[in-house]
């Protein structure tokens, strides 16, 4: 959620920042602005709305050589110019990602009147309150986690003081490092412009970035380890393709040959038979890869698999046994409920194994085990390629002892993908309907909330999954004439039940889709989609299928599909 980027260097510090931001449209955000310093003052330019209403002010070019940029997606108060970053008091101005949850408290405390809804400006007034006691900016971030509750990724500029500042506790932030050039980011694509190593901030480090970089915990100076980000960030371009979106279920064929290779002749698979129970956690997408894995983990190792949404897992209680692991799975590695969880799992002593895309991530640092998947960089905020890779990977941890199992899964997505004609004419009668009904048991099912999730976050139609046994349970009686049913069928031994159900919302003259790799009756639907029958791996063909229905389906509408409304790609808050 939201973008910071930070700049001290040369004279072209607007340039910079702005150029950040746009990399990071991807996260999501409804505001902007950049604060810069020009002849010793600090000036600020905010805009509702793109990033071009912000670009608006700055048509003449602005020399500047310190500057602080954010993209807000609106948490305390609504989207508006004056709510968005930076946000100045006295002599601070700051830009802020994260949630400070005692804001009122603090509020109340300095006595102070706000001029924005925002938590973020009520942190400034704080910094600036404890500054002016004794005009020293690292000693007061030094001490900020005595009063401030919450988490925050924070970039500052102080005035007459040509340095800039920043501290981050449980949100992240990277420092970029190039040749007499420094910056901040929130996220690595906000700086592959310019460079490509950087430190990341771990919890409570704060730093001054002058002519060089000093970082700095309870006050001590400490020495960082460089990280080289591995991806090209070319590869994040569009390369032709009208949405990022498009051009990442296009690449699936490659991402997965990566994902594959890269553990085909490795001894990192974890070996999931030592354990007595396995929780899968995650949010979202991430979510429903742990939903579609679950039976055949259970099935493979004759073990419990739980599968829990991370916002509800970190509060309820939780029965572990001796041996026991947890399996966390986050693109970003930044996931804030799915950091919870793990760290609810570290500190009860449980084994703990990250499923990740973004290398270093606080995720990634924090797990026992990390396996991370080779997707690249994913700009659209719908998961696509990340989704599949993840599967993937927790497929090859179920059968990791046979991994030439998959040597025709390439073969077998690339036909998918050339079924494109047949997605554009379905997606014209998807649009049509009210509310469009996904319908599948046990693993099946799990690819229905999947697809559910991706025709309502980019098209906006009401969408939703049911496990086909539920339908006469009040269901059934939602679906008319021309209703868009959408039925998953890859698993033999419920074919038949699933069939059944599809009868009944025919009789009442619903639209039907079939996606199946068993043979089916060719007047049961009105359009059937095949695809290989391959056990192991036939979800990562219904889930391209599904990816490929949902955007034909938001193309159709005009929706902006790769950043849906109230949406963001890193959900770095609770």
């Amino acid at each position: 959620m939201c973008g910071i980027v930070g700049y001290k260097g040369k004279d072209k510090a607007i340039e910079v920042v702005l150029n950040g931001l746009k990399n990071l449209e991807y996260r999501g955000y409804d505001s902007a602005g950049i604060a810069y310093v020009q002849g010793n003052k600090i000036k600020i330019k905010k805009a509702q709305g793109k990033l071009f209403n912000l670009e608006e002010n700055f048509k003449n070019k602005i020399e500047s050589n310190l500057a602080i940029g954010h993209t807000r997606w609106a948490t305390h108060g609504e989207p508006n110019q004056i709510n968005a970053h930076p946000h100045r008091v006295g002599n601070i101005t700051i830009v802020h990602n994260g949630i400070i949850e005692n804001y009122n408290e603090l509020k109340n405390k300095l006595n102070y009147q706000s001029k924005s809804d925002t938590d973020t400006e009520i942190l400034a007034a704080y910094i600036n309150d404890e500054y002016q006691k004794n005009k020293n900016i690292l000693e007061v971030l030094k001490n900020i986690n005595k009063d401030i509750i919450g988490s925050y990724a924070v970039g500052i500029i102080v005035d007459n003081d040509d340095s800039l500042y920043c501290i981050r506790k449980d949100s992240p932030l990277i420092i970029g490092l190039a040749e007499s050039e420094y910056f901040i980011a929130s996220d690595v694509p906000a700086i592959l412009d310019y460079t490509n190593e950087y430190y990341i901030l771990e919890n409570d480090e704060y730093a001054k970035i002058a002519d060089r970089v000093d970082v700095y915990k309870n006050g001590k100076e400490i020495k960082k380890k460089k990280n080289i980000f591995e991806f090209d960030m070319e590869a994040a371009k569009k390369n032709g393709y009208e949405h990022y979106m498009l051009k990442e279920i296009m690449e699936q064929p490659t991402v997965l040959y990566n994902t594959l290779a890269a553990y085909k002749n490795s001894d990192d698979l974890v070996d999931l038979s030592k354990y007595s129970e396995i929780d899968i956690v995650g949010c979202g997408s991430a979510y429903h890869v742990g939903m579609a894995v679950k039976y055949i983990m259970e099935e493979k190792f004759n073990l419990p698999v739980n599968v829990e949404i991370a916002s509800e897992y970190r509060y309820k209680k939780v029965f572990y046994t001796s041996k026991h692991l947890v399996i966390v799975i986050s693109q970003s590695g930044e996931t804030a409920d799915t950091l919870a969880a793990l760290m609810k799992a570290k500190n009860l002593g449980i084994e703990t194994l990250a499923i990740v895309n973004v290398v270093g991530s606080t995720i990634a640092r924090e797990a026992d085990k990390v396996l991370y998947i080779k997707a690249g960089v994913e700009k659209a905020v719908a998961t696509t390629k990340a989704y599949t890779c993840q599967l993937l990977l927790l497929l090859m941890l179920c059968y990791r002892n046979d991994l030439k199992i998959f040597d025709k899964l390439n073969d077998d997505v690339n036909d998918v993908l050339s079924k494109i004609d047949m997605f554009k004419k379905i997606s014209k009668k998807i649009i049509n309907g009210k509310d469009v009904f996904f319908l599948g048991r046990l693993d099946d099912y799990s690819y229905c909330l999947e697809g559910s999730l991706k025709l309502k976050e980019i098209s906006y139609i009401h969408s939703e999954a049911y496990a086909a046994g539920e339908l006469k349970h009040g269901t059934i009686s939602l679906v008319e004439e021309n209703t868009p049913v959408i039925s998953i069928i890859t698993n033999k031994i419920i074919a038949d039940k699933t069939i059944s159900n599809i009868k009944e919302v025919k009789a009442r003259g619903a639209y039907n889709v079939i996606i199946t790799n068993q043979k089916i009756p060719n007047d049961l639907a009105d359009e059937i989609i095949y695809i290989d029958n391959k056990k192991e791996y036939v979800g990562i063909l219904v889930i391209i299928c599904l990816q490929l229905l949902a955007y034909y389906s938001a193309l159709e509408l005009g929706r902006d599909i790769d950043m849906p409304r109230n949406l963001a790609k890193s959900v770095t808050v609770e």
